[in-house]
């Protein structure tokens, strides 16, 4: 096993495991560090009660943070015809057809986000597996497959994040930096959460967010109080 440096240690030693702390108390503890030397990213995971081999209970979605997500992200825009002006003037990098289907396929991913009209996906289509196992695969279900490109582009460069549940029944999101204000970490965990309580599958059955914690880059998991959290995104 991996021994964590000195800093991880002081760190977890601030961290009562014994109990279950509050979404604002958890982020300002956080916030208090230790922290490496590059502004960290605030992450959260929350472990649900579904069973991801069903269909009808895969929890995919994504939510548009107000408070941004804290990083440039480069956007890939399979297009053609109008919709390539479109997509550039909404601050998209890189627009194009096939010649991109093309240069993914020979190993180019110099791309964070990739967003894709209807027209074209049959193209795309070819790149499942490159694209796919990455979480970098255009999806209707995620806005990412739209002849409105403009907005798909100009939300995911105002901090639009997709998330969906792995294999273990967990859902793994970006809250953010460290750098970031206690209170704008906060509003996007809200944000997040509003939008993935929506998204409870109706076959779901028994306490849907089992276990939460939140955590910076390099530190160590902090666990959520549920009953705080429900009472916070209420109010």
């Amino acid at each position: 096993m991996r021994a964590h440096g000195k800093r991880y240690e002081a760190f977890r030693n601030s961290v009562d495991r014994t109990r279950l702390y509050g979404l604002e108390e958890a982020v300002e503890l956080i916030k208090k560090g230790p922290h490496a030397k590059f502004d960290e990213s605030v992450v959260v995971a929350v472990n649900l009660g579904v069973d991801p081999r069903h269909a009808d209970q895969m929890v995919r979605g994504s939510v548009v943070y107000p408070k941004g997500i804290g990083k440039t992200v480069k956007v890939l825009v399979f297009a053609k015809g109008e919709k390539v002006k479109e997509a550039l003037e909404a601050g998209a990098d890189y627009v194009g057809a096939e010649e991109y289907v093309e240069k993914v396929q020979g190993g180019w991913l110099e791309f964070d986000r990739t967003v894709a009209t209807p027209d074209i996906m049959g193209a795309v289509g070819k790149l499942g597996k490159v694209l796919g196992p990455r979480g970098l695969m255009p999806n209707p279900k995620a806005g990412t497959v739209t002849f409105d490109v403009a907005r798909a582009v100009k939300e995911i460069k105002a901090g639009k994040v997709e998330f969906r549940v792995d294999k273990a029944g967990i859902v793994h999101a970006p809250l953010g930096k460290v750098g970031f204000s206690a209170q704008d970490l906060v509003e996007n965990a809200k944000a997040f959460f509003d939008v993935l309580v929506r998204l409870k599958p109706a076959s779901s059955k028994g306490q849907y967010l089992k276990r939460i914690t939140v955590s910076s880059t390099m530190g160590p998991g902090i666990r959520i109080d549920q009953s705080q959290l429900a009472a916070a995104l209420k109010g």
